[in-house]
């Protein structure tokens, strides 16, 4: 394959791993700005100023996508992502103190973490 349609080929289990931990953000990036009770988080997760951190968080997901889906600089940008989730799964326990994602807990943060964390070290 040549161009960027190596990266696409699904039948790799790396680019389906980077697909995902690329994608998944995609509702992350759409709830900053349609869901009215994430700037309420930020504010309870005491990131000042709330809004100005929750646009912030949105144009780091943004560019994290973009990069993980079409391949640019993978292993880099995947360990800046496992950050990036360190940092809201804290904010997350911070607010809830709850491990199991379906009841607001930090369980799909620290799993897709570890994700990124594999794929950084598979790159």
């Amino acid at each position: 394959m040549s161009g960027l349609a190596h990266n696409f080929d699904l039948t790799n289990g790396i680019n389906v791993l980077r697909l995902i931990c690329g994608l998944f953000f995609i509702p992350h990036i759409v709830g900053k700005f349609t869901e009215p009770a994430t700037l309420n988080f930020f504010k309870a997760a005491k990131f000042n100023p709330p809004a100005t951190w929750m646009y912030i968080a949105g144009t780091i997901e943004t560019l994290l996508t973009i990069a993980l889906v079409f391949g640019i600089y993978t292993p880099y940008v995947a360990v800046i992502a496992a950050f990036h989730l360190l940092v809201a799964g804290a904010a997350t326990y911070k607010v809830t103190r709850k491990w199991i994602w379906v009841i607001g807990g930090i369980e799909y943060c620290v799993f897709w973490m570890l994700c990124c964390i594999v794929l950084a070290m598979l790159t």
